[in-house]
């Protein structure tokens, strides 16, 4: 690997002239460090040693900046100068020999000129020294000579602070002032002053410049009694002399080599000892410096190329490879370059700068991540926009983005094989990498064009043509919508289709209209594609696609006849091979319904595919659209009932006849919900708002729906007409069989023997539907008809009184099969809130104290719809812990969860080793009086065994009902709170109540609320086992 600096910079030689463009560094496998090598493009006339005086140069540059440090070190930055030593020789190459060598020869040379370079912010909350009540400030720098007594650094720990200031200590002509700001006590000041710093300490001095003025000026600025105190205190003082309002005294060597902070202003007395804070910036630069490289070259040339070469050897050394480096420097290069950029006093601009042309010309040969080039093209751009640059800047910043754009321009070019789908953060690269692009092209002007060069087709003849356009508009489709998913986001650049379609376009013209009438295949592909591609283009572009629709315009009424055409065959196909059989338990249609569900997906996707731009075709075409496939629903029903009675003619059993009626049935309710979702499927609404200006809305609701609605009731009427022949041929005869027996038998037996036979007769029925209602199946309309079923059989074996009296009904096989069927007909919220009824209807039943019993108030306060729960205590529970005692504490949770699921549960205190704990905790919970009123709502009090181990035993729980608490059903005037009767309630385990419930629950394996009810209530189960 190898990389090239990007400043053209010539140093003058006794060999030859010499551009630092030509600086290489390769590392080979087996080195752990860089060395010179020769570039590809190396001249003729350049020699090795011209290199090797470039690098000596670079190499005296940045020991002489570690030599000469200034100031504390960082603590983010390395202190010890043999580490940065070590550190550029490996950056370098440099073998301790000729790093003794030069390192020497950088000591003999001349120290700089230590400068501090001072900036004055700004300052805040200041004393007001003028009768106004504000102040004139300005502020005096300068660096003292002598060495101070270490009281007067202005620490807190000093009794007695320095009364010496600037204008006592420093010569006038050694002082520098800033401006001053009128009448005010926040002053901004931003001024910058250059100090030759052999000093020891810096002394900055605020002071409030007084002008001299009458009396009745001074008057007339009173606005409060301390005002008059100033003017009286101004009297005392000599004519002219400016008010102190703090200092700020620095010791040199405290200071970093770049300081940015607020300084608090320390008075001379105690009198004002709070006055204000100051902004200052403090910047420790080096003048006249002795080395060669900062003699003949610009100061950010000079730290672009150091910046340069410690670059690439940090990439080279990055262990995971150099796409993966995010632009983050060792501590020692950080070290190096910062003080570096602080002795030169280089701008943050220049630094960026410096950056950016270093990481851009590095980029296109050691290929990192570009997110590091974000935040120096930033600053570029603002300072590119607002004017800002110098001329020698603006054009060696265009060189760096025109090489940058040219390379950047042919990475994307090959964005698929660079950025590919399956490498990690590909899009975050390529929009990266855009963003840069894209600004280059804006500062260069740039006319970018990712247009590849014209291809034409093969074309021989028409047949060949157009399986050739359908291969490859097949592949150009996956590929755009692929692009699309990924790429269009960041930018529109993709013109390879456009060329294509232009391309083709003559041939087009010159086909028969033969081949795209019957190809509707190669028909949808064309279209579909020159529509996609409409969207990759500029305005300007010479390829932009208008009106393609057009030239598809004609052939659309033949292709829609020729789409109905192959949509009735397979229609007719798939009923020829359907056996009238269901698919499945859940599925009691047959396969043709498949099949034509299958069609009308496929006519959808055709016309959103379409997607025709002409609002008043677009309509045209909707109406022929769904004019079809009504058409082929009609035909569908004729074709079922036709093939039905075609199979019932060969079957010998009845019963099989009847079942192929049901399914006819079922195919065509099926094909009915299909035809309904049509309008929703095709997207009317978008339809009629595109069209809304050329299509009334009446004339759309009359044709469209109007149409839709008509073969919707024919699909109704073609419903009955089937259930109509199915009771014909099955229910009828068989009512009129059951009729005839039974008037029969009732003319020819005594009443009391007819209903001995119907009371047989409804026995035999119970426990066909008890065999039935056995069936462990989550389907709940399935016991719901059969719950409809033994209503249905009451009613008639009752028949008005004339039949069985109700008590002869009812048996014991009755009542227990409506119980099952009410449980299992019900929403499981429903059988949930039948399980805590149970279990409350327990806790009335229970014996008393068998568990033990919790002792507890509960009053409803409908003001502030809250229920309050005072748990007073528990009696005689059980012992289970070992030392015969409990560690008892009681859970409070309302019951059902779904009714309140955004109350939390509640729990108290542990009381140890007791069992008749004494808790008094109140709760309040806030809930709504209609909640508390549904069945099975209830305060379920559940008291554990605390465990420090293992789960936590069960001592009971209790239910409280509260629809029956205080409060619910009573004014809330009328209860005195003091006086609320205590609850007992007995401990009870889960036992068998609400068993049957849980049964049902738990054959739902998909209803997630009922298994994770059934898995706690088993869990209670198994621990009130363990506890007996």
């Amino acid at each position: 690997m190898s990389y090239k600096a990007k400043a053209h910079v010539h140093i003058t030689n006794t060999k030859c002239i010499l551009p630092l463009d030509a600086i290489t560094v390769t590392v080979e496998s087996h080195l752990s460090k860089p060395r010179l090598s020769k570039p590809l493009d190396y001249p003729s006339h350049f020699c090795s040693q011209c290199f090797q005086y470039i690098l000596t140069l670079l190499y005296e540059e940045v020991l002489y900046t570690i030599l000469h440090r200034l100031g504390k070190p960082d603590p983010n930055h390395v202190a010890d100068p043999d580490e940065l030593y070590a550190y550029v020789q490996k950056v370098f190459g440099m073998d301790p020999d000729e790093h003794r060598i030069i390192l020497q020869r950088v000591k003999e040379l001349e120290k700089p000129m230590f400068c501090l370079k001072a900036t004055v912010k700004q300052a805040r909350g200041i004393l007001g020294k003028d009768a106004s009540g504000l102040s004139d400030p300005y502020c005096l720098l300068g660096l003292e000579t002598k060495k101070r007594d270490s009281s007067s650094n202005g620490n807190q720990g000093n009794k007695k602070r320095a009364k010496a200031v600037v204008k006592n200590l420093i010569p006038e002509d050694q002082t520098h002032r800033t401006q001053i700001i009128s009448q005010t006590l926040n002053p901004v000041w931003d001024e910058t002053f250059i100090l030759i710093s052999a000093h020891i300490l810096m002394s900055i001095s605020y002071r409030d410049s007084d002008e001299v003025e009458t009396v009745r000026q001074k008057l007339g600025e009173v606005t409060d009694l301390h005002g008059l105190k100033r003017i009286f205190k101004e009297a005392r003082k000599d004519k002219g002399q400016d008010d102190f309002l703090g200092n700020v005294v620095l010791h040199l060597q405290d200071l970093h080599c770049r300081d940015d902070r607020w300084y608090k202003l320390e008075p001379r007395t105690e009198t004002y000892p709070n006055r204000g804070h100051c902004h200052l910036q403090f910047l420790l630069i080096h003048k006249k410096r002795a080395t060669s490289a900062s003699k003949m070259q610009p100061n950010y040339i000079v730290h672009r190329h150091l910046l340069q070469q410690m670059v690439s050897y940090e990439i080279l050394q990055h262990q995971a490879g150099s796409t993966s480096w995010d632009g983050e420097l060792s501590k020692h290069a950080n070290t190096i370059l910062h003080l570096h950029a602080t002795q030169k006093d280089l701008s943050d601009f220049h630094q960026d700068m410096a950056h950016w042309l270093a990481y851009s010309k590095l980029y296109q040969i050691l290929e990192f991540n570009s997110n590091c080039l974000l935040h120096y093209i930033t600053s570029i751009e603002y300072q590119w926009v607002e004017g800002r640059l110098r001329p020698v800047q603006q054009t060696e910043l265009t060189d760096s983005f025109q090489s940058f754009l040219a390379y950047g321009l042919s990475v994307l070019r090959r964005y698929r094989i660079v950025f590919p789908f399956s490498a990690p953060k590909s899009k975050e690269r390529l929009q990266s990498l855009l963003r840069h692009v894209g600004f280059g092209n804006k500062a260069t002007h740039t006319k970018v064009s990712t247009h590849p060069p014209t291809r034409s087709l093969p074309f021989q003849t028409t047949e060949e043509c157009g399986k050739a356009l359908v291969d490859l508009l097949a592949e150009v489709n996956a590929d755009l919508q692929q692009c699309l998913k990924m790429w269009n986001k960041f930018y529109q650049l993709l013109g390879f289709l456009g060329v294509e379609i232009h391309c083709c376009r003559a041939k087009l013209a010159g086909m028969t209209k033969v081949m795209l009438n019957n190809n509707v295949f190669l028909f949808l592909n064309i279209l579909c594609s020159v529509k996609a591609n409409s969207v990759f283009f500029f305005r300007e572009s010479p390829l932009e696609l208008a009106n393609f629709h057009q030239w598809f315009k004609e052939l659309i009424p033949k292709w829609l006849q020729k789409a109905y055409t192959i949509a009735l065959e397979r229609t007719q196909r798939a009923v020829q091979v359907d056996q009238l059989m269901p698919l499945g338990e859940m599925n009691k249609h047959s396969t043709s319904t498949v099949d034509l569900s299958t069609c009308y997906a496929q006519m959808v996707k055709t016309w959103q595919q379409l997607d025709w731009p002409d609002p008043e075709e677009a309509f045209m075409i909707m109406v022929k659209f769904v004019e079809d496939m009504c058409k082929i629903a009609l035909m569908y029903c004729r074709l079922l009932k036709q093939r039905a009675e075609e199979l019932s003619s060969n079957q010998r059993e009845e019963g099989e006849a009847a079942n192929k009626l049901c399914v006819v049935v079922n195919d065509i309710e099926q094909l009915r919900i299909m035809i309904l979702k049509l309008p929703s499927q095709l997207d009317w609404s978008r339809l009629e708002q595109k069209t809304r200006e050329v299509i009334a809305p009446e004339q759309f609701q009359n044709t469209l729906h109007h149409q839709l609605q008509a073969t919707v009731t024919c699909l109704n009427n073609e419903i009955r007409s089937v259930v109509q022949t199915l009771g014909t041929k099955s229910i009828i005869p068989l009512m009129k069989f059951l009729e005839c027996e039974l008037q029969y038998l009732n003319v020819n037996l005594v009443q009391e023997n007819f209903n001995s036979l119907l009371g047989m007769l409804w026995n035999h029925t119970l426990e066909l539907l008890k065999g039935a209602a056995k069936q462990k199946t989550s389907n709940l309309r399935y016991f719901r008809k059969l719950q409809f079923a033994l209503q249905s059989l009451e009613l008639c074996f009752h028949a008005e009184g004339c039949g069985l009296p109700k008590d002869t009904l009812h048996t014991t096989t009755f009542m227990a099969l409506e119980k099952e069927l009410d449980l299992c007909s019900s929403s499981s919220k429903r059988l949930i809130q039948k399980y805590f009824s149970a279990r409350i209807q327990q806790q009335m039943e229970a014996k008393p104290d068998k568990y033990g019993a919790v002792t507890i108030k509960a009053l409803y306060r409908h003001s502030e719809q809250k229920l309050h729960i005072e748990v007073l205590n528990a009696v005689n529970l059980l012992p289970l812990d070992s030392n015969g005692s409990s560690d008892p504490f009681i859970q409070l949770t309302l019951e059902p969860r779904h009714e309140f699921p955004e109350v939390v549960a509640r729990t108290t205190q542990c009381i140890k080793n007791n069992l008749h704990p004494l808790f008094d905790e109140v709760f309040e919970f806030l809930v709504p009086p209609e909640k508390c009123q549904q069945d099975g709502s209830c305060l379920l009090l559940t008291v554990f065994d605390y465990d420090t181990l293992g789960a936590n035993d069960l001592e009971g729980e209790a239910f409280l009902p509260l629809c029956g608490v205080l409060g619910l059903n009573d004014m809330e005037e009328t209860i005195n709170p003091s006086a609320v009767p205590q609850t007992r309630l007995s401990l009870t385990h889960p036992g068998t109540a609400g068993n049957d419930i849980l049964q049902i629950l738990e054959i739902r394996k998909g209803d997630k609320e009922a298994q994770a009810f059934v898995k706690l209530r088993r869990q209670r189960t198994k621990q009130s086992k363990e506890s007996e």
